[in-house]
């Protein structure tokens, strides 16, 4: 198997995947150039990896002006015939943009840029990313502002029925206990045991605030 990684102006993660895949993983990788037009000896069983980075500056948004760069129609060629393509992060994005992947990234539901690590769990059995993964959580850093991944309830029931979710986020915080979630709102509920000073008040305003604007 081939690597072929593809530097578009804005690339900041193309290195970083170039030393993994030759140095790590010991894979022959070569490096593509956005205005290419063509994957020079590319053969089905070869993966083209679009890598993380902010592509075009992220103007217009994130991975649109990247899906219309020439190296695009060849990548989207090579996934048509079988080939193998990887993208990460605003890869990831890129391929949204140029349909090769269902849905669309919307900005984050914070309304900010998240730089933090998340935790994610294996799902298809069957991929080939994440077969041999097992049951393991898997800690990932990520960096973007626009992460929230979205596709119509349609589209996300054909893909899992098709095994086409290779990973979930899950979250690792406590939370707040199921025989106390419809309490927090009272005006002087304290979480039994808690050693945190403060009572449920400000979150008792804020609901009646909430619901006087109906």
């Amino acid at each position: 198997m081939k690597f072929g990684v593809v530097v578009f102006p804005g690339s900041n993660c193309d290195r970083d995947m170039i030393d993994a895949l030759a140095n790590d993983l010991g894979q022959e990788v070569v490096t593509l150039w956005h205005k290419d037009d063509q994957l020079p000896n590319f053969t089905k069983e070869d993966c083209v990896v679009l890598p993380g980075g902010f592509s075009y500056g992220d103007y217009l948004r994130c991975g649109a002006l990247a899906s219309q760069s020439p190296i695009m129609q060849a990548v989207k060629a090579h996934a048509n015939n079988g080939g193998k393509v990887l993208g990460v992060c605003n890869g990831f994005q890129i391929l949204c943009e140029t349909g090769l992947l269902p849905g669309a990234l919307l900005k984050n539901d914070t309304q900010k840029f998240e730089c933090k690590n998340v935790f994610l769990k294996p799902v298809s059995a069957s991929a080939a990313i994440t077969k041999t993964a097992g049951t393991d959580t898997l800690k990932i850093p990520i960096a973007h502002g626009e992460g929230r991944y979205f596709a119509d309830e349609a589209t996300l029931n054909a893909m899992k029925e098709n095994d086409q979710i290779l990973f979930q986020v899950i979250d690792k915080g406590k939370g707040i206990d199921k025989r106390y979630q419809s309490k927090v709102f009272d005006k002087y509920f304290q979480i039994p045991g808690s050693n945190k000073s403060g009572t449920g008040l400000g979150l008792a305003i804020s609901k009646e605030f909430i619901e006087a604007q109906k």
